[in-house]
């Protein structure tokens, strides 16, 4: 398949913030000199004592990572105050509820009183500066509130996605000590209740018994449901409200202050706390969201992601409120009612920029062009990616079809230890090539290495590390720092290893293949799982694929695909034939799938993310180390799957 390279279009280069002769003069001066470099960009945040010491940082020993340290700020500030004496009537949020004739807007007068009333309830229930505040909120413009009530008074917000279980949230909730949360009765998704509430006391019963003892649990009415009550743990939220007032000084806080501490699954063992700090983090949230998506003032800005992962964090919340943007807030799925959903919304509230999945990508574009073209969708001037590797033919769709051709693409790279966008292309000043990433953002400093650690020059296939810091940084895996130096920095000395395999081409762009751990290793070939799930679907009838290795006698490893049909289509052994030679045509001989299993579904978190793990142990017949199926967005998938485990082919 030959690639395509798309140049700016005029218009958006001539509307942009940045072009091409900014962006090399900046990157160069911000690798080069980054003290003076994030010295000037620092201050695009209000600060209440200036810093004097802008990157004191290291690598190596103990690893120490520390920005601004000597300012002082306070989050909820930056995202709320100083924007009320210009802008206080324009909305902050818009908030579109999972019943699509129900919405909501949200000025940044309107959002100062909601966060500064949650701050003092907070306050009055004993929460002071450091202490940990769990949030296990659905999509409601109250889970923003909450996270910003917490950076007003210096708590520290645990975020835990709505969809995790009650064990997922109990060991999030021992693993910080944190004896506040704030819920809600349900969540709805996709017309479904979901049980928040009664989720929250059977983790506060599972806590207790690991001696971490919840005192107060705050309760957001959203669907009217019945859920358990414990008298004098309970609290409705909008009783306490009423009983507040609706003002509340922000906190003076130290820029390395702790503002958030966020959980990331490792493929084993516990869920690793993931620390964010306040000055870097909230700075490099800004920059990127103003510089990647070429936010103008008016603009109104999606993403799509939900508040329990860190795309929400940054690119739902911080970042753009700190820029005085419009957000919206989207509390569905995008299949319900129909598969139309993005496209209406887009229309509904008319959507500049709009950044999501491309699991959802792929998902929309199997069912069809129908569901976008009936939308004008005339609104949208960038279309975003996240999450993943996209494979080009569902870049492709999402820029011709979604797009109209007029939608400069932009894929971003980044992880939830990075805190923001690390590659990514800037819309006024790069040329965009379909699946990569392209180039690095302000500050960064990529660099590939193979297996050894020997650094690789020019267009090279290797271990994609990190070998600066930037202010977006994580700081340290909450209360276990050794595990942050093992992780991150043992691998490769020196350098921060991202667990990602990358290409970088010719031009210097580069090209995400996927997790270390998802390189497959073919007779001592390496092959990323991502170009073989592109290359199968590439082929018309396929909508999605998730490839694994598993154990084989002659190769090492052998080539284990799960494919999802087009809707209307069935799996045949003509077809899994048929798809071997599409992928032989495609990539080579080396790449030819060993097995295929047509599946309907294939087992994904409530965020998109397939789950690997559980694809490989039913690869290997190993049914009885699945793991933990609770946090699936479908766990019956999995079953089905099991089910069909002899529906494949030996190519």
């Amino acid at each position: 398949m030959v690639l395509e390279r798309y140049t700016v279009p005029r218009l958006i280069r001539e509307q942009a913030f940045i072009d091409r002769e900014k962006y090399l003069k900046w990157y160069e001066e911000s690798v080069e000199n980054p003290d003076k470099f994030w010295g000037k960009h620092g201050k695009r945040i209000d600060w209440f004592k200036p810093y004097t010491k802008v990157k004191n940082t290291s690598f190596t020993g103990k690893v120490s990572i520390k920005w601004f340290e000597d300012g002082q700020t306070n989050v909820s500030y930056n995202c709320i105050d100083r924007h009320l004496k210009t802008n206080g009537d324009q909305v902050a949020i818009i908030w579109e509820g999972d019943n699509p004739y129900v919405d909501n807007k949200v000025t940044y007068n309107e959002l100062y009183e909601h966060v500064c009333r949650m701050a003092n309830v907070l306050k009055k229930h004993g929460v002071k500066k450091g202490d940990r505040v769990t949030i296990y909120m659905p999509m409601i413009p109250e889970a923003a509130y909450a996270m910003l009530a917490c950076a007003r008074i210096g708590a520290v917000h645990s975020v835990v996605f709505g969809g995790f279980s009650p064990e997922a949230l109990a060991g999030r909730i021992v693993d910080c000590e944190s004896t506040f949360i704030i819920t809600c009765d349900e969540g709805l998704r996709g017309g479904k209740p979901v049980p928040l509430k009664d989720n929250t006391d059977t983790a506060i019963h599972i806590a207790a018994r690991q001696h971490v003892h919840v005192s107060k649990v705050l309760v957001v009415r959203r669907t009217g449901g019945k859920t358990g009550w414990a008298p004098g743990r309970d609290l409705w939220h909008h009783q306490e409200i009423a009983t507040v007032k609706p003002e509340c000084p922000p906190v003076k806080m130290k820029a390395e202050d702790p503002l958030f501490i966020l959980y990331t699954s490792g493929s084993t063992g516990k869920p690793k706390g993931v620390l964010h700090t306040t000055g870097g983090y909230l700075v490099y949230a800004a920059m990127t969201h103003e510089y990647v998506f070429d936010y103008h003032d008016g603009d109104v800005y999606w993403c799509t992601a939900d508040v329990g992962w860190v795309t929400g964090h940054s690119y739902i919340v911080y970042g753009p409120l700190a820029n005085c943007a419009t957000t919206l807030m989207f509390e569905g799925v995008p299949n319900f009612p129909d598969q139309g959903r993005f496209w209406e919304v887009i229309d509904k509230h008319k959507v500049n920029i709009f950044y999501t999945a491309p699991t959802a990508i792929r998902s929309l574009m199997g069912a069809g062009d129908d569901f976008v073209t009936r939308s004008s969708r005339s609104s949208l001037r960038l279309l975003g990616t996240v999450g993943e590797p996209i494979n080009p033919e569902a870049w492709e769709w999402y820029y011709n079809v979604v797009g109209d051709k007029r939608c400069p693409v932009i894929d971003t790279w980044w992880q939830t230890e990075t805190g923001g966008h690390m590659i990514t292309p800037l819309p006024g000043a790069i040329d965009l090539k379909p699946g990569s990433a392209t180039v690095p953002f302000f500050g960064i400093k990529p660099q590939l290495v193979d297996n050894e650690g020997k650094v690789l020059e020019g267009a090279a296939d290797g271990n994609l590390c990190i070998t600066d810091s930037w202010p977006g940084q994580m700081r340290t895996v909450y209360g276990d720092h050794d595990r942050f130096i093992q992780t991150y920095f043992s691998t490769y000395k020196g350098k921060y290893f991202t667990g990602d395999g990358c290409r970088r081409d010719a031009d210097g762009y580069y090209w995400i293949t996927g997790r270390v751990d998802d390189v497959l290793n073919v007779s001592g070939h390496r092959l990323g799982t991502a170009e073989v799930e592109s290359a199968l679907v590439s082929h018309s009838l396929v909508s999605e694929a998730a490839v694994v290795g598993y154990p084989h006698p002659i190769k090492g490893q052998g080539i284990y695909c799960y494919v999802t049909l087009m809707a209307g289509h069935e799996g045949t052994d003509t077809l899994r034939q048929e798809l071997v030679k599409h992928v032989r045509a495609e990539i080579g001989p080396i790449a030819a799938p060993d097995k295929i299993q047509f599946a309907p579904g294939l087992p994904k978190t409530r965020s998109g993310k397939i789950m690997r793990r559980i694809l490989r142990k039913i690869a290997e017949d190993d049914f009885g180390a699945l793991g933990d199926t609770s946090t699936l967005a479908d766990p019956a998938v999995v079953d089905d799957l099991i089910a069909n485990r002899q529906n494949k082919v030996t190519a």
